[in-house]
């Protein structure tokens, strides 16, 4: 990326501050970068453990398999997903607050004794599985932060920073030479003067 900038004291400040506005940002952006990068793994692992207990739950209740035969198909469903937004690492990130959930009515006195296990048994395992989900997307959403924010750091770092420097140098450069050779103009100027009076007088 190339830095725009004139051979003059007021580009040369702006750069300055600049310059300062980055290199006072590095520091914040690389902890937000590396405690995303946390987030991200725990997110990831939160999610794989919810999927490990459902799939647990589910292998425990495999001795029921016979009695799932005839367990009402549709008598519990999932109504509704009730989320929240937490800040992570300042970044807006989705969290259940509650699952709602729908349940037919059954009769007691005519169905299983199991029955209303059952119903509990399939709202866990439920849970586990829409928690999972929220996590993987948690996770999304925080990974894609943390790429922006290493894209900026990077940017900061191995570009803008070293470009600001070096146009900053250049500047000072430029500005010194062009110190100098007025001095040296003006030392030339004298000289032509003392010269010529000295020239007058004889």
């Amino acid at each position: 990326m190339a830095i725009k900038f004139q051979y003059n004291k007021t580009s040369l400040n702006n750069l300055n501050k600049q310059l300062k506005v980055r290199k006072n940002a590095l520091p914040t952006l690389k902890n937000k970068e590396s405690a995303l990068r946390v987030e991200v793994k725990n997110a990831k692992k939160k999610s794989e453990e919810l999927i490990e207990r459902l799939e647990q739950t589910l292998r425990s209740y495999d001795y029921l398999a016979p009695m799932w035969n005839e367990f009402e198909n549709g008598l519990i469903s999932v109504k509704d997903v009730m989320l929240k937004t937490e800040k992570v690492a300042g970044i807006k990130t989705p969290a259940i607050e509650e699952i709602i959930f729908e349940i037919k009515d059954f009769d007691l006195f005519k169905k299983p004794l199991w029955y209303s296990d059952g119903v509990e048994i399939l709202k866990k395992m439920a849970k586990y599985g829409i928690e999972s989900e929220v996590y993987k997307e948690k996770m999304r959403i925080l990974d894609y932060s943390r790429k922006k924010t290493t894209q900026k750091v990077n940017l900061y770092e191995k570009v803008q920073i070293p470009g600001y420097m070096e146009a900053i140098r250049k500047i000072k450069r430029y500005m010194e030479d062009e110190e100098n050779l007025s001095k040296a103009s003006q030392k030339i100027v004298k000289q032509r003067h003392t010269l010529e009076e000295e020239q007058e007088d004889d």
